[in-house]
């Protein structure tokens, strides 16, 4: 069957909070062959493809519904009443279909597609400049492959759409999902182009380089290495290629920054070498800003819309030092300058310090939004390394060690192969602690998602029910699964 793009899933979703600057922004949205003639348009069009997923209310990253996709995980948590019904859904394991969060993400990844699809398949029919055309098309197979990654990973089988449509067909209404497996091949091919054809350096902050896909496709394996794939031997590709990343982090302007810098929540937090992969956003252009820190994340001593906070007993195990002290916010100041321990707040939970900014009062920033830091890759390394190997090497070490030094901590030595490999684990969550990016999907991997949540503090939310490996995914949204039955 002929495979066409879902102009149906982009019905956009709007969220509880704040509504101001919905105006949707035309410019860059070029579909239709016809449309597409030359370099420029074709540029202008893989530009489009990025507001798929950075658009701050309609669908995509820049606010906290990245949180809330993540909230299996036994680092995040949502209030216990209030208007965050949505959010404990997916706290709680109680995922309905209608759920706006799981719409986001949905949506604004197939509207990238849409819009990588659309490049990819007009390039080869542009006259230029070859390599310009080339690069502008390894781009586009980078953001397909980055998004039906977030959308196996969320959602298990999926419609798999490699092609341009612009209109609504009758095939389109009644197209199948596409198993996991033959999903990431998709996305292998798509990173395997990205990485041979991009350059090494950025040509803008928050677009992809070699590098960058390179560092992507590592994190495929490592994921291909568990569930539901388990292909183990995924693990020696992951590491190579992480290695890659590593051997080349001076050529693709890759490193480690200061965490005061990387949390500064201010300008000099935007375009770190930090950044493999980060989304881009403007205060200034209220359609993609980023909605995720500020208020979000602020107690509501401090005025804040408390859409996330820490699970406490990942708070108590988490170590001390230099980065617990950045990462989190433990003691909230009123207005009349009193000021309460998170112990005695009204949520009863501490906060993420990680994610204030200068006018925490705001809801509206320019801070990026981490698709994939420089940490990210040098831990991919250490934990595929030593599954692959059987004991970790000293490289491994140092790639664990350097992330861990940074945030204050001892260094490791002499531990076993399943030792080390758990402490890698443990590293990640405590590095990307709520980033949305990282431990739910580790959970998933590695088929613990059920031991995360069992033995949750009293005060935190407890699943409702038994989970199984059901609740590993989520339903399709209710819009589109309306539409189509076979979804």
């Amino acid at each position: 069957m002929k495979q066409y793009i879902f102009l149906l899933f982009l019905t956009p979703v709007i969220l509880s909070g704040c509504k101001k600057f919905l105006e949707e922004d035309p410019r860059g949205q070029i579909v239709g062959g016809n449309a597409i003639t030359d370099v420029t348009s074709l540029d202008a069009a893989l530009t489009g493809a990025y507001k798929g997923v950075t658009r701050t209310w309609s669908r995509g990253f820049l606010n906290s519904s990245t949180q809330a996709f993540s909230m299996g995980g036994d680092d995040l948590t949502t209030l216990a009443g209030g208007n965050k019904a949505a959010f404990r859904e997916l706290d709680q394991f109680e995922v309905t279909a209608s759920n706006s969060h799981i719409a986001m993400i949905w949506n604004g990844c197939y509207k990238m597609i849409q819009g990588a699809n659309n490049v990819i398949g007009n390039a080869p029919h542009i006259k230029g400049d070859p390599a310009k055309i080339s690069e502008i098309k390894a781009e586009a197979h980078f953001l397909r492959a980055l998004g039906y990654y977030w959308l196996v990973r969320g959602f298990g089988a999926v419609p798999l759409i490699t092609e341009i449509t612009d209109a609504v067909t009758p095939e389109l209404l009644a197209i199948q999902k596409t198993q996991p497996a033959e999903i990431y091949k998709v996305i292998e091919q798509d990173l395997l182009i990205a990485e041979t054809t991009l350059p090494d350096s950025k040509r803008d902050p928050g677009r992809p380089n070699k590098g960058t896909a390179k560092a992507l496709l590592a994190d495929v394996y490592l994921t291909e290495a568990g569930w539901p794939i388990k292909d183990e031997s995924k693990y020696a590709l992951a590491a190579a290629k992480a290695k890659e990343v590593i051997d080349n982090k001076a050529l693709y302007n890759f490193g480690l920054v200061d965490l005061n810098v990387l949390w500064a929540g201010n300008a000099t937090a935007i375009g770190t070498r930090e950044e493999v992969m980060a989304f881009h956003t403007s205060e200034n252009y209220g359609g993609s800003t980023n909605s995720m820190a500020g208020a979000p994340t602020i107690p509501a001593e401090e005025g804040g819309w408390e859409d996330y906070q820490a699970e406490i007993n990942f708070f108590n195990q988490f170590p001390a030092g230099k980065r617990k002290d950045i990462t989190f916010h433990t003691l909230f100041t009123k207005a009349d300058g009193t000021q309460v321990p998170w112990q005695n707040s009204i949520s009863g939970h501490p906060y993420y310090a990680k994610f204030r900014i200068e006018h925490n009062e705001r809801w509206y920033s320019s801070m990026p939004i981490h698709i994939i830091r420089y940490a990210h890759v040098l831990l991919i390394y250490a934990e595929a390394q030593a599954r692959s190997a059987g004991t970790p090497n000293a490289e491994a070490y140092s790639a664990l060690n350097a992330v861990r030094e940074r945030a204050g901590l001892e260094e490791l030595t002499s531990l076993t192969g399943p030792a080390f490999a758990d402490s890698v684990v443990n590293e990640r969550a405590w590095e990307f602690a709520a980033e949305g990016t990282t431990r739910w999907f580790d959970l998933q991997r590695l088929e613990k998602v059920e031991e995360a949540n069992a033995n949750k503090n009293a005060a935190d939310l407890k699943p409702i029910g038994t989970i199984t490996k059901a609740d590993y995914w989520f339903p399709v949204p209710l819009t589109d699964a309306n539409i189509n039955p076979n979804l």
